[in-house]
């Protein structure tokens, strides 16, 4: 299998046609019922196990819930029109900090749920001027439309799934894969 690129080591091309907008708000849609798909048949031990010192399944899994205020606070910022978006903790505390793994699965997917059913919710109030409105973005010091921040989204959310598939592989095999500091 192809090794997947650390998160903070990927570059973007953002060129969709503001066309393109409802099919990215469907992909951001569907990611709690694909993440619940990937979860769903696994025991507790499977959901909480770590892999050479990455998060575990549930980790991942409410690493993307804690994302979701961040998420929120950037489409205030391009719905007010600010120059640069607000920026991400690159650590992590917050994830780190949580204990995801002690808490209640089901407790962070209906969260998760929650929070992204919001976002949807705004993005589907937005006109094709908010659509294409730019900010720079913080980390990558490049110029994104709405539109990218939203494709940016769904980026984020396939790595955290594409983790979870590589961990199931990982803990139903047993083996261990190289270890891969636990960042977004």
């Amino acid at each position: 299998m192809v090794e997947r690129t650390r998160w903070f080591a990927r570059s973007f091309a953002f060129d969709l046609e503001p066309s393109a907008f409802p099919n990215i708000v469907e992909r951001v849609r569907g990611t709690p019922a694909r993440l619940e798909e990937r979860v769903r048949d696994l025991d507790a031990e499977a959901l909480t196990t770590r892999v050479e010192g990455a998060w575990s399944i549930q980790e991942n899994v409410g690493h993307l819930l804690d994302l979701e205020s961040l998420w929120a606070a950037r489409l205030d910022d391009f719905e007010h029109g600010a120059e640069r978006l607000r920026a991400a903790d690159l650590e992590n505390r917050r994830t780190h900090d949580a204990n995801h793994n002690a808490a209640r699965l089901v407790d962070i997917l209906g969260a998760f749920r929650r929070e992204r059913e919001a976002i949807v919710e705004r993005l589907e109030r937005y006109d094709d001027a908010l659509v294409v409105r730019t900010s720079l973005h913080p980390r990558l010091e490049q110029p994104m439309r709405l539109i990218d921040f939203v494709l940016f989204v769904a980026e984020h959310d396939d790595h955290h799934l594409a983790a979870i598939t590589e961990l199931r592989r990982d803990v139903a095999s047993g083996r261990a894969r190289t270890a891969r500091p636990a960042t977004t």
